[in-house]
């Protein structure tokens, strides 16, 4: 028989000393997996366990400790009864990690055992024959000193945020594919080719930490930093923490955009010894300080795994983008140059807004970065309807009704460089009636805003002949009826604010 099964089946009262025995099998979110709970204090759900990994080692769990429950307290069991007698229950020792020697020596004096905890150590002493430990501060402090917290096994539910708020983030096999992105490690895992690049593009500073040779293509990872005290601006600025406040404006909202100090519209061209690589697909991943962040906001566990892996200053903000280029005809496996051109895409400026003009009526238009004038001329405008056919959900109702503008811009502004919008979002599908016989489930369309638009690349152009002017449309939003009001319509340049840079890599 045991120290601990003897223990068990003496005629006191566990509890009274803080290790009450119980048959329940209930556990906690941070109860070891495996763990043979040998007693509970009773408040808390403060229990005491073996992990099997340590044999006789005693452990502390406490729930309530977020983020710091488990601490061994002894060696053995034997161990523990001899630390009892010295302290008079389980409370010093459970509560010990946290405190230094005055702490526990003020707590030893102010709560002595109490007639009943004495009769019951005296039952221990007796049976037992042991002594107390004459210095059981310096015994648990040792023993935790020595003992790596990081090797106690849990459950899933320790690594689940839902039911651990300080869940840590677990450490995983570092694993970068062709298709995984950075959420999914489908695929075989590519050959990591450390670059530590760094360089400047305009006031912005980056850095390629590594390229992967996968099986279907190369995969780069870039990273933008930025400053923290920008990122807090930025925030605090359009009061981005708010939940409430998501009532932005188009223009507001392209402003937003263009003004994030991790904005990254842009696109890399690969060059692999002297052929170009098509490019495949990305992803994106933020890193917010702590600094910026709200009170319980959490970081994505594939954010802090990257900045682990790469070592970057989690004090400062970053954007991190996995990319992926086919080979085609490319051996990938014989890289003897690699260089990468940063192309930033074109961003839309907000020009002014304007009512429909009347057919021939000719606006100026000015740029807000250039100060340039424009005349924009009106040549059509009508009343237009889509067809049924246009839309393929039979439960749903689609708005239908919009007005169609053509215009000719003075001087002219070629291919995505200028646009004009409606300033509403028009209306939102909606179900259609049903027959009430019917109880059949139906699937409801998420709320969405469909627009008009002139073709793939932008408004349409259309040539009517040398002589004549190039004319381009404009589509208003749908709506279910006529348009009876006049549209209030945006301006919209559009501007490559940066100029293209080269970065050798290899």
């Amino acid at each position: 028989m045991t120290t601990y099964q003897k223990f068990k089946k003496l005629n006191i009262r566990h509890s009274a000393i803080g290790l009450e025995q119980s048959d329940t099998d209930v556990t906690y979110y941070c109860t070891p997996r495996d763990a043979a709970i040998i007693g509970w204090a009773g408040v808390d759900g403060i229990h005491y366990c073996t992990i099997p990994e340590f044999g006789e080692m005693i452990f502390a769990v406490s729930p309530m400790n977020f983020g710091d429950c488990v601490h061994p307290i002894a060696h053995s069991f034997e161990d523990l009864l001899r630390l009892l007698l010295s302290c008079g229950s389980m409370d010093a020792l459970e509560q010990c990690y946290a405190w230094d020697e005055e702490q526990f020596k003020a707590f030893l004096i102010d709560c002595p055992a109490t007639e009943e905890q004495q009769s019951v150590l005296d039952v221990l002493r007796t049976e037992f024959r042991l002594v107390p430990l004459e210095d059981a501060f310096a015994y648990v402090k040792k023993l935790q000193a020595e003992f790596d917290l990081s090797q106690i096994p849990y459950t899933e539910e320790y690594y689940d945020p839902d039911m651990n708020a300080a869940a840590p983030v677990r450490a995983e096999e570092w694993k970068v594919t062709y298709d995984g992105g950075f959420w999914r490690n489908e695929g075989n895992a590519g050959i990591e080719i450390p670059i530590q690049k760094s360089f400047c593009w305009g006031e912005e500073k980056w850095y390629i930490p590594a390229v992967y040779i996968c099986d279907k293509g190369l995969v780069i990872d870039y990273c933008k930093q930025a400053d923290p005290v920008q990122v807090k601006a930025f925030i605090d600025k359009w009061d981005l923490l708010n939940e409430g406040n998501n009532h932005y404006t188009k223009e507001q909202q392209e402003q937003i955009e263009r003004e994030h100090p991790l904005h990254t519209s842009f696109k890399g061209r690969v060059t692999l010894n002297g052929y170009k690589l098509q490019s495949d697909h990305s992803c994106g991943l933020p890193w917010i300080p702590e600094s910026c962040l709200a009170d319980g906001l959490r970081r994505e566990t594939e954010a802090i795994q990257i900045m682990e892996h790469y070592g970057l200053d989690v004090s400062l903000a970053w954007y991190m983008q996995r990319s992926s280029y086919r080979w085609g005809e490319v051996n990938g496996l014989d890289i003897q140059s690699l260089t990468v051109r940063m192309e930033r895409q074109r961003e839309n400026i907000a020009g002014q807004h304007f009512q429909t003009p009347t057919v021939g009526e000719s606006i100026s238009l000015t740029h807000p970065m250039t100060g340039k004038i424009y005349t924009l001329t009106v040549h059509e405008v009508e009343q237009q309807e889509l067809p049924e056919r246009a839309f393929h959900d039979p439960n749903m109702e689609y708005p239908s009704h919009y007005l169609a503008m053509s215009y000719s811009l003075e001087p002219d502004i070629s291919g995505r460089g200028f646009m004009i919008q409606d300033c509403t979002e028009g209306d939102r599908p909606r179900q259609k009636k049903r027959d009430p016989d019917e109880f059949a489930p139906v699937a409801f369309c998420n709320a969405a805003v469909i627009g008009v638009i002139g073709g793939a690349d932008g408004p349409t152009s259309v040539i009517m002949g040398q002589s004549a002017p190039k004319l381009h449309a404009a589509c208003s939003s749908l709506l279910f009826e006529p348009i009876v009001d006049d549209v209030e319509w945006r301006v919209v340049f559009s501007e490559k604010l940066m100029d293209d840079v080269d970065v050798d890599l290899i």
